[in-house]
């Protein structure tokens, strides 16, 4: 448990990774700590290969919620996390040699992403109305689309990482690395619309600095950001699953075609 609390600070502290990351590796490989205590290992000096490999086939062969397989994505996952936790431990100097170098990798089914097309786009954010909340969910939009945002990315913005003049945006991303990404006259316009008809109606004292308020006056989150996005494809009359990074790919595609 020490062993794998020491790799979860690094990924924290040192590379910067977010709490969604890193909460994802806390559950692989806390799942692979209780594999290894039933065989009677405590301490991840003794893993050898063997014991890498039976782990990766436990999980393969075992179910979840109402007796579902896990897929070959979530196996992946789980060695990516346990191998990167031996590299550090190996880096460290804490192992002599890496259990997991040896262990097979599963094989992915290749599955290309499904952007929405350019009249699609065009039809959703089109459907916002021109009340508050209309105004608030056309910024969003604009912007998801027109700068290619992870949704991450976008519920993070502040005020004063926007530059409406210059048109871009100044984004945190994976990492916690920096860049600047320009923005289009659309967004622009959207997005000032938003910070001086809407934006100062729902100001609040826990509003702070963030850029995309809820109703309420807080920070808008992923979940929120995903309502809307669903709520207006749907009122758009988009009947494919529509979720934030569908707007990343369709904002790749579109921008690659064009």
């Amino acid at each position: 448990a020490k062993q794998i609390q020491r790799f979860l600070d690094h990924l924290t502290i040192e590379r910067g990774l977010s709490g969604h990351t890193v909460a994802a590796y806390r559950r692989d490989l806390e799942r692979y700590a209780t594999f290894l205590r039933a065989q009677g290992i405590t301490d991840a000096r003794r893993v050898d290969e063997g014991a890498v490999a039976a782990h990766i086939a436990a999980v393969s062969a075992s179910t979840y919620g109402d007796g579902r397989r896990y897929r070959a994505t979530s196996v992946v996952r789980t060695l990516s996390s346990v191998r990167a936790f031996h590299r550090f431990l190996l880096r460290e100097g804490k192992i002599s040699s890496d259990p997991t170098a040896a262990v097979i990798r599963p094989k992915l089914p290749r599955s290309l992403p499904k952007p929405l097309s350019v009249d699609d786009v065009a039809r959703v954010l089109a459907h916002p109305d021109r009340s508050a909340k209309g105004l608030r969910d056309r910024a969003v939009l604009e912007t998801l689309y027109g700068a290619g945002l992870r949704i991450s990315e976008l519920v993070g913005l502040d005020v004063d990482d926007l530059d409406l003049q210059e048109g871009s945006v100044r984004v945190l991303g994976k990492g916690g690395k920096e860049r600047d990404v320009p923005i289009g006259r659309y967004a622009r316009d959207a997005v000032s619309t938003y910070l001086t008809r809407v934006r100062p109606q729902i100001l609040t004292a826990r509003s702070r600095s963030a850029l995309f308020l809820n109703l309420r006056g807080g920070r808008l989150t992923r979940q929120g950001c995903t309502g809307i996005i669903q709520q207006h494809a749907a009122g758009a009359g988009i009947r494919k699953k529509v979720i934030p990074h569908t707007f990343r790919h369709s904002f790749a595609t579109h921008l690659l075609d064009g």
